[in-house]
Parts: C-alpha cells; structure tokens; sequence
C-alpha cells in the first residue's frame, strides 16, 4: 500500500508538470496558468453548492430515521474532488470536476460501493452495527452483534426541594 501511494504521489505530480508545460507551449504560460486559477475557482464553488446540498439530504434522512449510505459516500466524494481542484494541475482538475458533478459522482459512488461491499464479504473490513462491542477472549470466536437490541441509559435522582416560594406583599 504505501508503494502504491508512494509512486501516486511521485507520478502524479510528474504527470501534472509535463502537461503544463506542453500545454503551455502551445497556449501561452499566462493563459495556463489563468485557467487554472479559474478552474480552481469555479471548481471549488460547485463543490461548495453540491456540498451544502448533499448536508441538507443527510440531514433530511437522519430526521426521517433513514441510514443516508449514499449521501455520506457522496459527501466524501465532494470533499475528495475539492481537494484535487485545490492542487493545480489538468489532470486533477478533470479528476476534480468528474467527482463534484452529480452525474459522474454517482457513477464512482456506485463503484465505490461495488468496491467496499467486495471488501465486506471477503472479511476484509470489519462492520459493526447494533449491540454493544465485546472483546472475547478467544479471537476466533465470533458474537452475533444483531441480536443484542439494548438501550443505554444513564439517569439521575434528583430530590424535591419542598421549600415555599410564594411570597406575599
């Protein structure tokens, strides 16, 4: 893994590097560079507006008692692509827009689905939901987490105070 995300970070810097100055060849430096400030900039507001959207939807399914799977997948996405649009360079700002634009988010949100559920069934990643955490002492041993409905309560006495408050003029 850090091999993988050592040479991300080597290649795509590179990459970026030798495309603005191809590119700048052709179209000028100041040109190049006014495109990506304005890419930048017009990037980071969609994904302001898609971001303030995709909030309001979680918020919505959370006060419907709905688990808002999707949203949070899109959510991440959104801060994802903010990110590469804040680095310059073509090639994450195309990367940027595909992630922030609804249409093509979707589809990377269903890929990235696809992709998390291939790692839950192959016992990969563990998900806990439900029930309270236990360490048992025997590691192969397995609890069923489902089953174990409680709710947790903390609570307080609280004494009366008997005292008078009336006062009379």
């Amino acid at each position: 893994m850090f091999l993988k995300l050592l040479m991300i970070f080597i290649i795509v810097p590179l990459l970026e590097l030798y495309f603005l100055l191809e590119i700048s060849q052709y179209i000028g430096v100041f040109t190049t560079v006014l495109i990506i400030i304005c890419t930048g900039a017009a990037g980071i507001s969609i994904a302001k507006r898609q971001g303030y959207q995709v909030v309001n939807n979680i918020r919505s399914s959370l006060n419907s008692g709905k688990m808002p799977t999707d949203d949070l997948i899109s959510a991440l996405l959104i801060l994802v692509g903010g990110v590469t649009l804040l680095t310059p360079g073509f090639l994450t700002d195309i990367s940027g827009f595909l992630l922030i634009l609804p249409g093509s988010r979707d589809l990377i949100a269903s890929l990235v689905k696809k992709y998390f559920f291939k790692y839950v069934k192959e016992n990969k990643v563990k998900v806990h939901y439900g029930g309270q955490f236990k360490q048992s002492q025997n590691e192969t041993q397995k609890t069923n987490l489902e089953n174990e409905d409680f709710i947790d309560v903390e609570a307080e006495e609280i004494k009366e105070d008997k005292t008078d408050y009336n006062f009379k003029s």
